[in-house]
């Protein structure tokens, strides 16, 4: 097996302080088997990973406090990883900083050198990793938190459709039909544009935002603040739910990078088994996932119910449990972009 960045580092005399380790936002795919585990602890925001390295038997913990280094696993989001940076600088007077070329860590490079005078590091494995030593300079990196853009609507960096409504989301919340299924549930939520539009319509009652990355259901928290409406921090995919008399979606396609139709298929699963025998399934999609198939073996009605040249919305109902494939397990999953 081949090194990784930090063993290669820690082997050629890297020495690391005494204190906590502390980690930020790992992929769950990342190897930490270089540090020692009884030092380290984990904070993520996103679910699944966040799971991940606690079923591992790895510390995780929702806040983090003062350590002897802090690691930043860089994210595709330069404002998140910035924002990072300036909480790992905040945090630890070690800062050491791990990612792929093609999730920019070159470019985040280039800029902490220009505000520290030393910084070192290596490239090896098609990404870098630095380091340096923290305190004052980072300050204005810190994130925010959730700010309300020009659609009245609040978000952040890091989460999907960080610039306010995706277009996907909007068309779909235009054409649901004006009386909706008592109990909804949103899958995948994101900030809440397909919830604000369930709760606009008749006879809804209820509706869950299912969401996995933290960092949006805060938004959404913000953004839905109808007394209807209840937020879970879950992997939309895995456990059960429900039973829901109607689900809406705008499933996720990446796996990292990479496109993964197979996520999408995920989601459209997990909503199958989580309706009623009755229930209903409202998905907006990019028109090139060949979301239909699926759809057809785990419904008994599928139909296109609009779109436009890049989206193509569909409806689907009364839902055949035994024919639905799940997913398969251990996959990390990400949005169609983060801002």
């Amino acid at each position: 097996m081949s090194k990784t960045r930090l063993l290669t580092a820690l082997d050629g005399g890297l020495a690391l302080p005494e204190g906590e380790i502390l980690v930020l936002r790992p992929p769950m795919a990342m190897d930490l088997g270089a540090l020692p585990a009884e030092r380290v602890a984990i904070r993520h925001t996103f679910r699944p990973d966040r799971d991940a390295w606690a079923g591992a038997g790895w510390r995780v913990v929702e806040e983090a406090g003062p350590a002897g280094v802090a690691l930043v696993c860089v994210p595709r989001s330069k404002t998140l990883a910035r924002g990072l940076i300036a909480e790992a600088a905040r945090l630890a007077p070690m800062v050491l900083v791990d990612g792929q070329r093609t999730d920019g860590v070159d470019s985040v490079w280039r800029e902490v050198r220009a505000r520290r005078g030393e910084v070192e590091g290596l490239t090896q494995g098609h990404g870098r990793l630095f380091w340096f030593a923290g305190g004052d300079g980072f300050e204005d990196w810190a994130l925010p938190g959730p700010v309300k853009g020009a659609d009245g609507l609040f978000s952040q960096p890091g989460v999907f459709s960080a610039e306010g409504a995706d277009r996907g989301s909007l068309l779909l919340a235009e054409a649901l039909p004006s009386t909706l299924p008592k109990r909804m549930a949103d899958f995948g939520a994101g900030i809440g544009v397909l919830s604000l539009a369930v709760l606009a319509r008749e006879r809804v009652e209820s509706v869950d935002l299912i969401e996995a990355e933290r960092l949006a259901l805060d938004c959404a928290r913000l953004n839905v603040t109808d007394p209807r409406a209840r937020f879970l921090w879950e992997d939309a995919t895995v456990g059960a739910r429900g039973p829901y008399d109607g689900i809406v979606m705008n499933p996720p396609f990446h796996a990292g990078r990479a496109a993964d139709p197979g996520l999408g298929r995920a989601f459209l699963a997990a909503a199958a088994k989580a309706l009623t025998p009755s229930g209903q399934l409202w998905v907006v999609a990019n028109r090139h996932l060949p979301y239909e198939a699926t759809l057809q073996e785990g419904f008994r009605q599928v139909a296109e119910i609009g779109g436009d040249a890049g989206f193509k919305l569909l409806h689907a109902s009364q839902p055949v449990r035994a024919k639905v494939a799940a997913r398969p397990s251990g996959v990390q999953r990400s949005r169609r972009h983060s801002g």
